[in-house]
This record gives structure tokens, sequence and C-alpha cells, in this order.
């Protein structure tokens, strides 16, 4: 087995090569959560799902992929980050195959669920060893920052992708892409990839994994069901039972003789601003592409491939932004002004968004595009300053944190902003339109045939419902600019040094 780079020493050819090979599955990692969005008429077609089925073959994934995040991060700490990713890599290549040949939505369901799970398995392995094989700040930084702009493009790529494949082949083409990658992780990853664990983690403490799921879950389901069904009574108990069990999880964590989660994680200076600022920027992402990929189809009614190709063109300028962020904090800038900087320029997209009209493609395009920069600037340097600071044998779990803070953030910024956007919308709405078309747009625009006008006036409130969630968020990313500035200007990083070492695991 590989050892990891010893600390504070420069990562050279073969660990950017190991880097190289680790971006591929969180590509696809990514993707796989968008990736249904034109696989699901032929899908539908072919298997006929009923309404139910349909729901969990687009929501399992991203359900057990949020939930098991804290149990696979604790895990890998545990068992050995390679060895995990290496297991998660053969389940989700598995699991690929089940899902492009399976024949009945039974099937698809279970092989989705097998993906989330090994999709929970690579992401946080993939920046543990990632935090393990670049020990200098500098170089840490900028793979981190590659990190960064793999898992925001792969969420916007997954779309197209599906869209191509399914139109020059057969819907299972969308999980066989993932097939290749799995392979060349499993037979280059024995070879180039180091393996750590921490040398004394404990036993493993059994009763937090189902405390950890019971109290992610229910959050997640509730939030993501609110913009599409508003308060419903069942959605506002699923989140309350959801938030119940986190502090009975959090009540654990803090008397388990060998916790999940460190609560030692969170006396480190910059780690717990970096898990709340980071869910922040979340917020802000999700919740302006609630907004934005409807708009593009349903307000400039655009095929739902032409609008997912046209919604690429703000992903162009994210891969130069981490990089650049990393140069300034290198060149001696204060990080916090950097992440500053970064929120007010999200801000500053969301600020654009307030302006757009019904017809103004260009000015939502340009800023999705400025909003996008300035969530990779902060998700960049927010992930390098807390995975700096946690030790390196705490890397999984750290990370894990992270990564749920960004699903919880998505969620809850599509429920909050969706929710605003909605109460516009039916508010601007004409109390003579139907009523299925008070409830959405694309419930006026099905029945707008029938009603002369109708289509015009749905697509003006909902316009204006995006207007108001994008002031919203504009308010909301400045006051999380404010909060960075006066959390992280005296967080300092422990060194290389100062973090513990990973188990060095003999040949």
């Amino acid at each position: 087995m590989t050892n990891p780079t010893p600390a504070g020493s420069l990562a050279g050819r073969r660990e950017w090569t190991a880097l190289g090979v680790l971006m591929l599955p969180l590509l696809l990692v990514s993707m796989d959560v968008s990736v249904l969005y034109f696989a699901i008429p032929s899908i539908s077609a072919d298997l006929e799902p009923s309404g139910t089925q349909q729901l969990w073959i687009f929501d399992i994934y991203a359900f057990v992929l949020a939930g098991l995040l804290m149990t696979m991060g604790s895990l890998g700490d545990r068992i050995g980050h390679r060895r995990l990713l290496l297991i998660g890599a053969a389940a989700f290549g598995t699991a690929s195959l089940a899902a492009a040949y399976a024949n009945s939505a039974e099937v698809l369901i279970a092989a989705r669920a097998v993906l989330g799970i090994g999709g929970a398995t690579l992401m946080p392995s993939t920046m543990a060893l990632l935090r393990t094989m670049f020990t200098d700040p500098g170089q840490r930084a900028k793979a981190i920052g590659l990190w960064s702009g793999v898992m925001t493009a792969g969420i916007a790529l997954g779309s197209v992708m599906s869209g191509v494949l399914v139109e020059y082949f057969w819907w299972g083409s969308v999980f066989l892409v993932n097939l290749p990658a799995m392979a060349l992780l499993l037979i280059l990853g024995p070879a180039l990839l180091p393996e750590s664990r921490n040398a004394t983690p404990g036993r493993f403490d059994w009763l937090s994994v189902p405390l950890s799921i019971a109290a992610v879950l229910p959050v997640v389901y509730g939030l993501k069901e609110i913009p599409s069904e508003g308060w419903n009574v069942r959605y506002v108990v699923s989140i309350t039972v959801g938030l119940l069990f986190a502090a009975l999880f959090v009540q654990r964590q803090r008397t388990a003789a060998s916790p999940m989660i460190d609560p030692a994680l969170f006396r480190g200076r910059g780690f717990a601003p970096s898990v709340a600022l980071n869910l922040v920027s979340a917020f802000g992402i999700m919740g302006s592409a609630y907004f934005t990929t409807q708009y593009l189809q349903s307000v400039l009614d655009k095929s739902a491939l032409e609008a997912a190709l046209w919604a690429l063109l703000p992903s162009v300028p994210i891969g130069a932004a981490a990089p650049v962020a990393t140069a300034l904090v290198q060149k001696g800038v204060n990080r916090a002004s950097v992440v500053t900087a970064g929120f007010a320029i999200a801000a500053a997209g969301f600020a654009l968004l307030a302006f757009a009209g019904t017809d103004s493609m260009w000015l939502v395009l340009a800023s999705c595009g400025v909003l996008a920069v300035g969530a990779v600037i902060v998700m960049s340097q927010i992930m390098d300053l807390a995975m700096g600071t946690a030790p390196v044998e705490r890397a999984g779990a750290a990370s894990s944190l992270m990564e749920t803070g960004s699903e919880f953030g998505g969620a809850l910024g599509m429920a909050v902003l969706g929710s605003i956007g909605t109460a516009v919308y039916r508010h601007d709405m004409p109390a003579s339109a139907p009523d299925v078309a008070r409830e959405t747009l694309g419930g006026a625009l099905a029945v707008a045939d029938r009603v002369p006008g109708l289509a015009t006036v749905a697509r003006e409130a909902f316009t204006n419902g995006m207007q108001g969630a994008a002031i919203a968020g504009a308010v909301l990313l400045a006051g999380a600019a404010v909060l960075a500035a006066v959390t992280l200007r005296r967080v300092e990083l422990h060194t290389p040094q100062e973090a513990s070492e990973p188990e060095k695991v003999p040949a």
C-alpha cells in the first residue's frame, strides 16, 4: 500500500495524476443528481412507472446520498479512505450497469439507491484523500479549487449529457457512461492513491448511523417538497421530526466514547464558520437554479435541451474563479477578504436577477454566471479552510459534514426562495384564473389554450416572483458577506505540522 505524502512536502507528478483520476468519479457523482432530466420520458414509456415510482426514481439517489454522507465519512476514517473509495467505485459501477438494463421501475429505484450509497462513499473519500496527498497549504488550496469547480460543473453537465445521450442512444446510456471512469479508478487507484486512516479511531458508533439518517432525510425531504407543494403540514412535521433526531444525534456525539463526528472538530478555529458559510453558499446556488431553469423553459418557451445548453454558459467562468481566489490568498490577501468578496459577487448576481423581465435571457444568464463565480470562490476557500483546520485522521468526517451542509443549504435555498417566488406568483395571478393556473406556471401553461392571455399573465407573475426571491437572496448573501468578514478575520489555520499524521500503512 502507498504511504501518504509527508506533512509539509510538495506533491509531485504522481499526486497530481492521482487527483485527475479522482476527479472523474467525482464529476459523475455530481452529474447523477441531474442526469435523469431528459431520460425520464423514455424511462416512463419503457418501464411505465406510477407517479410515485417516478418521483422515487428521481429522488432516491439524492436522499440516500445525503443520509449516508456522515456515516461514510466516519467509516473511511476508520477503515481507510482508499479502501472505502474502491469499494464505493465497485458498487457505483455495478449499480450503474443494473440501472442501465433495469426491466422494471422497482429495479431502477433499487439501483438508484445503491448509486446513492456508492456516491456517499466517493464524495468524502475523494476530499479526504486529497487532504492526505496535498499537505502543502498552497498545493492543497489549488487541488481543492479544482475539486470545487468539478463538483459545481458536474451538476450543470449532467442534464446536458443526458439530453445528448437520449437523443442518439437509449435511456440506459446515461448510466453506462459511469463504467469507464469507475473501471479506471479501480485499476489505477491501488497504484496511485495513498491509504490513510485514524490510527486510534475507537469502536464504530452504530447507534449514530440511524440517528444521522433520521436527522438528515426528513429535513431534506420536507425542504425539497415545499417549493412545489407549499407548506403542507406533513412537510412541516417531517422537518420537525428531522430536527428532533438532529438534537438526539448531537447529544449522542457529545456523550459517546467514540462518536461518529468528534465534537473536537468544531473547536478548531474556522471549522464551524466554514460549515455555516458553506451552507449559505449552497443556499444561493440551488435557490437561484430553482427559478432560472423554469425561466428558460417556461417563460422563454425553450425546449428542455435548449434550456440545458444555454444554462451551460454561466458555467464557463467557474473554471477561473477558484484558481484566481487561491492565487490571491497565496499572494497575501486575507482569506476573510476573499470570501467576503465572493459573497458580495454572488449577492450582485442575485441583484442582477431582480431586474429580469419576461424577455431577458442574457441578463438572466449573466446573473447566473456572476452568482456562480461568487459561490465557487466562497466554496473553494471555505473548503480549504475547513480541511486545513481538521486533523488529517478526521478528514473524512470533516468533509462529510461540509457536504451534508451543502445538501441542507441547497434544499433550504429551494424551499425558502421557492416559497417567496410562489407567494408572489399567486398574489399576482388574477382571482378569475383557473385554480391549477394559480398554483404554478406549469399549470397555467397547461390550460393557457383555453383562457386567452393567461400565458402572458402567468409568465409575468412568475418573473415577478423570481424578482422577489432574487431580492431576498441578495439581502441574505450580503449579510453572509458581513458575517464572513467578522468570523473569518482572525481565523488561523493549523499548520500541517500541527495536524495529526494519518496512519502510515505498510506494504
